[in-house]
């Protein structure tokens, strides 16, 4: 019997690196801030409170952090498949 030829490894590059730890960094920044929200307004917070300090960049990171996480989630997915394809179609 002949065994199958085994795909060759491909390298992790420093973009992917990168893009992953990015997403992941948001994304529990995203839902950290999420949940800060979420005690605010259970300890009694106003809407008018939450415009002031630092709470618009908190309020702000889950709107564009989780959405910007998914695109660079989708990026790395990308790469990858491409990367790989032309792994096996090189060998």
């Amino acid at each position: 019997m002949t065994t199958p030829p085994k795909p060759t490894e491909v390298a992790v590059r420093g973009i992917d690196r990168f893009l992953a730890l990015a997403a992941l960094g948001l994304a529990i920044a995203a839902v950290l801030c999420f949940f800060a929200i979420i005690i605010g307004t259970a300890l009694g917070m106003q809407q008018a409170e939450f415009g002031v300090g630092l709470w618009p960049i908190i309020g702000a990171i889950p709107v564009w952090g989780l959405p910007l996480a998914l695109l660079m989630i989708l990026a790395l997915l990308t790469m990858s498949f491409v990367r790989k394809g032309r792994a096996t179609r090189g060998s």
